[in-house]
């Protein structure tokens, strides 16, 4: 089973996109090992303090030495990824560069009618820097428009269109990682 760290860019009480998280790691609980890896109260980054980060930055990294893959769902915010991603992105640039050639998949839902294409073009543009080196799931992205009319009060995705849909990148993304996931040095 893969071990996937899931890193969720809206920190919103009662976020779409962290509810189409758990969406996905309920559903895909017998394949897929989700864990969320809180970025809320990450430190800024800053480079004079990157070899010595604080304590959020290295309880941040610690959860996430034994991921094989990642999932980022992102919102948009004005075109692009929430400062809270990016910032705990631009940490993982740095020192262990734990995405570098992990498997990755993206998400986003909002409740516009372009599903956050916008930012996920941004954040496949931060995912392939030289200091991310991630290998993202290519060609399938979950965009979900109009999020508000697919979910009930509850926050149950109910639209059985995007939950097929859904299956079929998740079912995408485990094949993709089977083919990318690092394999150990041993001999």
């Amino acid at each position: 089973m893969l071990k996937v760290a899931a890193l969720v860019g809206s920190i919103r009480k009662e976020s779409y996109n962290m509810k189409l998280a758990k969406f996905i790691k309920d559903r895909f609980k017998d394949h897929l090992d989700i864990r969320f890896v809180p970025i809320r109260d990450l430190a800024h980054y800053d480079q004079d303090i990157e070899n010595e980060a604080p304590s959020s930055v290295q309880n941040f990294k610690d959860l996430l030495s034994d991921v094989d893959a990642f999932l980022i769902v992102t919102p948009e915010f004005n075109h692009s990824i929430p400062g809270v991603l990016k910032n705990a992105l631009d940490w993982l640039s740095r020192g262990d560069k734990e995405m570098n050639g992990k498997p990755t998949f993206l998400a986003g839902a909002t409740m516009g009618a372009l599903g956050t294409v916008r930012a996920q073009m941004h954040l496949r543009q931060i995912l392939n820097a030289p200091g991310m080196g991630a290998k993202v799931l290519p060609g399938n992205e979950i965009l979900i428009g109009h999020i508000q009319h697919k979910m009930d009060e509850s926050g149950q995705l109910t639209d059985q269109r995007t939950i097929d849909f859904i299956d079929g990148v998740v079912e995408e993304f485990i094949q993709f990682a089977e083919t990318v996931k690092p394999k150990s040095n041993v001999l």
